[in-house]
């Protein structure tokens, strides 16, 4: 009998205890009623009553505390002998502004933890617009729309069916590479020959004249550009140049078409496919550097083996960056297949800027250069509106894995992401991480790992199917790129 006495002791204080703690965890909490509807694709309206008990209570509090510590704004009363009501009439606007944001970031703190909203951007609310009513009995009512993630039912994502790229870098594979790394370093020279024509990786100097119709809409001179098949401007880009242009012999003119973006302002030109005509007037070819210690030093190694081995490595980076590329499609095109999601212009305009972050930090990550990465940023940037529709479908589903599986990023993730840049570009992690400060990429950096933590766990259990691919043949690298614009200053914004 003891026991059974002692058993329901445990019990009964437990009990207590749990009610106890509950009270605690509870006390600072709003009695708040939330309502959520629909607001079109991807966005709700949410509307928040807060019970007006609790804003009486934090007024209250306000007030008593300024009848003991600001004595001196009461002329005519001891310290601490001010009526409350006087108090009240002089400090009101003050104290009600106070209080106002208090329960205001009070209540959307709360919110936050009780629903799930799954908010693309931060709520489109104006704080100066939410008020605390005079009459004592009323709550305080606020209403704003927010943009969120779509609903939408996940599949099962563990033992997929991958097809996975793999090859063997060959030495000419890093000899090509090496050429890559190597040619902002190099100098150029006239291209030897008694009749030089333009190939393919040759630089060739041209005058450009673009119309439509007829219609003059630019003209630019001595522009340097290197052959390659694409050619990407600040705002369109020519699929044909390299096979345009290669073969032409200094003098010559060789017409190329131009696509101008989809995302111009004017709307008129939005996509719309322009001429250029280059003049050649020189063609040159790139003399690579010699290994020199300071070359060698610039890339953090000491012989021309070492460079070798870096140039190695960062091929076998791009292949990863290859495959998990490949995986991400065959995932989204799986797991949301089916899926169709409206997503506005306007939240993929919003959001544009942000996706590109991302997938430039993924470039950069696989070992690709500057000029690789910014030729593969221009086409992107293009039609951003298509590309970020893409790439947030796949964010959806990736962020909503790592929500049913619990996944998180903690601040060692980011330190060792850092550290491991700053590995890969010889810099000092402090520098790193000033950087990516600077320019406000360390959300994104934080998306980005979440988003690989998810893709990781589906693969981890996925069964592959391997096929032998180079990704040094993909389309996507061989774009060149210039700083010119198919349209003059203002031209975009004219109809």
């Amino acid at each position: 009998m003891a026991d059974d006495t002692d058993d329901t002791a445990e019990q009964v204080l437990a009990t207590l205890e749990a009610e106890e703690q509950a009270m605690e965890e509870g006390a600072g909490k709003l009695r708040q009623t939330v309502v959520i509807t629909d607001a079109g694709p991807c966005k709700k309206h949410v509307k928040v009553t807060v019970d007006r008990a609790a804003i009486n209570t934090r007024f209250d509090e306000k007030f008593s505390d300024l009848m003991v510590k600001t004595p001196a704004h009461i002329p005519g009363f001891r310290p601490g002998k001010a009526p409350k009501q006087i108090v009240r009439r002089k400090f009101q606007k003050e104290v009600a502004a106070e209080v106002k944001n208090e329960v205001l970031m009070a209540s959307l703190e709360q919110l936050a933890e009780e629903e799930k909203l799954s908010p693309l951007s931060p709520p489109e609310l104006d704080p100066s617009k939410v008020l605390i009513p005079e009459d004592a009995n009323e709550p305080m009512i606020y209403e704003f729309d927010i943009e969120v993630r779509p609903e939408f039912d996940l599949p099962e994502y563990k033992g997929l069916s991958i097809r996975r790229p793999t090859y063997t870098f060959t030495e000419a594979d890093v000899a090509k590479e090496t050429k890559k790394i190597l040619e902002p370093y190099g100098q150029l020279a006239p291209k030897e020959g008694e009749n030089p024509i333009a190939e393919m990786d040759d630089i060739i100097v041209a005058d450009l004249v673009i119309s439509d119709g007829g219609k003059e809409l630019n003209r630019a001179t001595e522009l340097r550009l290197k052959v390659e098949k694409r050619l990407a401007l600040e705002d369109g880009v020519a699929e044909d140049f390299g096979k345009k242009i290669a073969g032409a012999k200094p003098g010559e003119d060789r017409t190329v078409d131009i696509k101008l973006s989809a995302d111009l302002p004017n709307e008129a030109l939005r996509g719309k496919t322009v001429q250029a005509k280059f003049t050649v007037n020189d063609i040159k070819a790139l003399r690579l550097p010699e290994y020199t210690p300071e070359l060698l030093e610039h890339f953090g190694v000491r012989s021309e083996e070492q460079f070798k081995e870096l140039v190695s490595s960062r091929l076998e980076r791009y292949m990863d960056y290859t495959q998990r590329l490949e995986a991400r499609k065959q995932v989204l095109q799986q797991l949301a297949g089916t899926a169709n999601w409206d997503l506005p212009r306007d939240l993929l305009v919003r959001q544009s800027r942000k996706t590109l972050q991302r997938r430039v930090m993924e470039m950069r990550q696989s070992g690709m250069s500057d000029e690789q990465i910014l030729g593969r940023q221009r086409v992107l940037e293009q039609d951003a509106v298509a590309s970020t529709a893409a790439a947030l479908k796949e964010h959806f589903v990736l962020q909503k894995i790592a929500e049913i599986e619990k996944l998180e990023i903690e601040d060692e993730d980011i330190d060792a992401e850092i550290d491991s840049i700053a590995d890969r570009t010889n810099e000092s992690p402090r520098k790193v991480r000033a950087r990516l400060q600077k320019d406000d990429l360390l959300e994104s950096l934080a998306t980005e790992l979440l988003e690989r933590k998810a893709l990781d766990l589906v693969l981890q259990s996925a069964t592959y199917d391997d096929f032998a691919f180079n990704p040094m043949n993909l389309d996507e690298d061989a774009i060149s790129t210039v700083e010119q614009s198919a349209l003059k200053d203002g031209t975009a914004d004219n109809s």
